[in-house]
């Protein structure tokens, strides 16, 4: 038997991404390699031009670390910027869709909330992850979902398309879903809430618990 995968992080961009924070993200990414494996551009109420141009000193950070650069919600956007992937709210278009204007090689994930039925589909549509959550109450985003860590459990067990697990993680409450077999702890605003590189760093040493 196999062991488990570990657990890896998925950053996800505040909404304001202007100022310094390219350096708040390279610290991020440096404090400990390996850690973040992906990083979501979100940014919302904004024309694409203007996001490509927020998108493309951060895409540049992620690239020169071997670290997926994902877009929110916009297929658009993420093939103007030619971005590794894209990832899909259950409003923001199809898989299918992604996969033909994005090419084979995209990463396309799939929000699922804390349905089995849509992570199903998802699955059997060709995402590359589905997204389960929120598991705790988040300050980034708002959900009326709150599914348990035995559904990342169930997930694992049966299938080999990778999970992410979202909505407000924190050091101090993401052992259950590394324990449930969690693929990706997807974070926010646990990292750029405080300092970046301290919080990056408490996330890997529970990474690294046995």
């Amino acid at each position: 038997m196999t062991d488990p995968v570990q657990t890896q992080l998925y950053l996800i961009s505040p909404l304001n991404v202007t100022g310094n924070f390219p350096h708040r993200l390279e610290r991020a990414l440096d404090v400990a390699p390996g850690v973040v494996t992906a990083f979501q551009f979100r940014v919302k109420d904004i024309d694409q031009h203007e996001a490509a141009r927020l998108a493309e000193p951060l895409q540049a950070i992620c690239a020169a670390r071997d670290v997926a650069f994902i877009v929110n919600d916009s297929i658009p956007l993420a093939k103007r910027l030619g971005a590794d992937g894209v990832h899909l709210g259950q409003k923001d278009g199809t898989v299918e869709d992604a996969r033909e204007q994005l090419g084979r090689d995209a990463q396309v994930g799939v929000t699922c909330h804390a349905s089995r039925h849509l992570a199903m589909e998802a699955g059997e549509a060709g995402a590359d992850y589905v997204a389960f959550g929120a598991f705790y109450p988040s300050t980034t985003k708002q959900s009326e979902h709150r599914p348990e860590p035995d559904l990342v459990e169930w997930w694992s067990g049966l299938f080999e398309i990778p999970c992410v697990a979202i909505g407000g993680i924190t050091p101090d409450n993401c052992r259950p879903l590394i324990e449930a077999g969690a693929d990706f702890l997807a974070v926010s605003g646990a990292v750029w809430n405080g300092d970046e590189a301290a919080a990056v760093k408490a996330f890997a040493e529970q990474i690294s618990l046995p």
